[in-house]
């Protein structure tokens, strides 16, 4: 990563207040750089500047990480690894599962897993209704995530048979999407509608947490 870049991402990590060792950050600057050179090949995120990415991608899924303390953790629709890949260089205690229905982009994952030493990590290719069908995972997790999955309402139908009993659905959405709560299923219950400040990002990012009222 260029140094203007690498400065770029710790000023952020310093503005999002998170102690993150220099092994951590090198990792995070590892990713964005096998990012971009498997997205000249295949297109695994419309962003193609590496400082788009760094702020829209790396320091956006980064600011999530106050609101992260549970897992095992699915993320939904993860694509390159968003935002997954993030919160398992920077919480190595975690046990995060990325999955994803499109090849291109778990090849990328199985491989960014292996360069950046994620033994954290599980990568399933497929789609979420049938994960549990297939029995690719038989866990069920405390956080189900998802960045640019679908709609609340559909990621929470999808999804819902991954859930633990006690967990919860963590959302990452932009400006507050009252039209997608409105649309939500009886049993599936807003806890709490979180504003998130991203550095170096002008656009409103919320997280919103579900739970399932059986």
């Amino acid at each position: 990563m260029e140094a203007q870049l690498l400065q770029t991402l710790k000023r952020g990590i310093d503005t999002l207040a998170l102690d993150l060792t220099d092994t951590q950050v090198t990792k995070l600057a590892d990713y964005i750089d096998l990012l971009v050179k498997w997205n000249k090949a295949y297109n695994l995120t419309a962003i193609r500047d590496p400082e788009e990415m760094v702020v829209k991608h790396l320091l956006d899924s980064l600011a999530i990480i106050p609101h992260i303390d549970q897992s095992p953790l699915l993320d939904v629709g993860t694509g390159p690894g968003l935002p997954g890949i993030p919160l398992a260089i920077t919480r190595p205690e975690l046990d995060i599962t990325l999955l994803d229905s499109n090849g291109k982009k778990t090849r990328f994952l199985t491989q960014a897993k292996v360069s950046l030493g994620l033994d954290n990590v599980t990568v399933i290719h497929g789609r979420v209704e049938q994960a549990v069908a297939d029995q690719k995972t038989d866990k069920r997790f405390q956080v189900v995530t998802s960045r640019a999955f679908a709609s609340l309402s559909d990621m929470v139908t999808l999804a819902r048979e991954t859930l633990a009993e006690d967990g919860r659905f963590v959302a990452m959405k932009g400006v507050v999407p009252e039209d997608e709560m409105a649309e939500l299923p009886e049993w599936a219950k807003v806890e709490q509608i979180i504003p998130l400040a991203v550095p170096n990002l002008q656009a409103e990012r919320h997280l919103i947490v579900l739970s399932d009222q059986k």
